[in-house]
């Protein structure tokens, strides 16, 4: 294992696309926007005995305390890694005890992972649903290995992917039939869609932070967005879309790409207009936006854990059940409890925390939203 050199910045993208399971999350543009945010970012590198790469894992890095040799402590995470061809048992061996004794060195009490790593497709129970026997191999390995399935999933761990490959017209009639009336309903009443870029950020972020205080979500300042969104825009690996209607902003998606492969990661909408079906214009727009860039799969970011109706996700997931995707089911995050101990109280005292920024935080956006 070898540390990537921050001076050949420009290659650690062409060195991770090729990977399965290459992700925008890996990407150094997410390196440089968590460096922003008190992480240190640890781009790693795995070589053969040719010097090929044959792995990679941003690894991110946050002090919890800080105070001396004594006192430090940290937690790590590699969001949407390591990439690696999992079916190498060896290279699975070598990647693992690497970021294993990583974390140790670097006095971690966990480091955490989760892969883009397929386990299964399809609703469990249903008749198309399918496992992976392969990939389902690493979750024993893992487990024999002492690493732990997480409370905390950062990531969603299941979604839905739409296959970009057909033409339009096949995408269409692959959906249901509701959803292909609401688009066209959409723009039959005067819903149009545009792309935006930097300068909509203000308006980006003021339709976001409308859209967490009426959906009851907890998101970040300003700065972080306007971060994130400028640096992937700038490196041409985003794109938002913006909906109208009679030249007034009503709604957006920001659409992430990488490698082949699209994401719909925010999504924001005014209460105006709704009844003209924005929002299904926007997600059809944005298919063929990430189709005609180049990208085979489009991922709608997030399905339930539990396919039934109790599921806090269960009406975001049959609003994208319509445009005819797969579900995907993902290996989820894993901990290596480096520190046992301080993990099980950071576990415990974790949910309290986050208990409180979700409550000072709603509060905090509703306050910028009435200034």
């Amino acid at each position: 294992m070898q540390i990537f050199n921050p001076n050949q910045a420009s290659q650690w993208n062409d060195l991770i696309k090729d990977f399965p399971g290459a992700h925008a999350l890996q990407t150094w543009e997410w390196a440089q926007v968590k460096s922003r945010f008190d992480w240190e970012a640890h781009p790693l590198l795995w070589r053969n005995e040719n010097d090929e790469v044959v792995a990679a894992a941003l690894v991110l890095q946050r002090w919890v305390i800080r105070r001396g040799f004594a006192l430090n402590i940290s937690v790590m995470y590699s969001p949407r890694g390591p990439l690696l061809d999992w079916s190498d048992d060896r290279l699975v061996t070598r990647v693992l005890d690497d970021l294993q004794d990583f974390a140790k060195k670097h006095k971690a009490i966990f480091i955490k992972i989760d892969p883009d790593l397929p386990v299964g497709s399809g609703i469990p129970g249903e008749p198309d649903a399918r496992e992976n026997a392969a990939e389902q191999k690493v979750l024993k390995v893992l487990e024999g290995r002492g690493w732990k399935f997480s409370d905390e999933q950062i990531q969603f761990r299941n979604t839905v992917e739409i296959d970009l490959l057909p033409s339009p017209d096949e995408m269409m009639m692959r959906m249901k039939s509701k959803t292909r009336y609401n688009i066209r309903l959409a723009e039959r009443r005067g819903v149009t869609v545009r792309q935006g870029g930097i300068e909509d950020m203000d308006l980006l972020y003021r339709m976001y932070a409308h859209t967490a205080v009426r959906d009851d979500f907890l998101i970040r300042g300003q700065d972080y967005y306007q971060t994130v969104w400028k640096s992937f825009f700038t490196a041409n690996l985003a794109r938002p879309l913006i909906a109208e209607v009679e030249g007034e902003p009503v709604g957006a998606v920001i659409i992430f790409w990488f490698a082949g492969r699209a994401w719909y990661i925010y999504g924001m909408s005014l209460d105006e207009h709704r009844e003209k079906m924005f929002n299904y214009r926007l997600q059809w727009e944005a298919m063929l936006f990430a189709k005609s860039a180049g990208c085979r799969v489009y991922d709608l970011w997030g399905a339930p854990d539990t396919f039934n109706e109790d599921d806090p996700l269960w009406g975001v997931y049959r609003f994208k059940d319509g445009f005819g995707g797969q579900v995907i089911r993902t290996l989820g995050a894993w901990d290596f409890p480096v520190r046992p101990l301080i993990y099980r109280l950071y576990n415990q005292v974790l949910p309290r925390i986050l208990g409180c920024m979700r409550r000072r935080g709603k509060s905090e956006t509703q306050r910028r939203l009435s200034t």
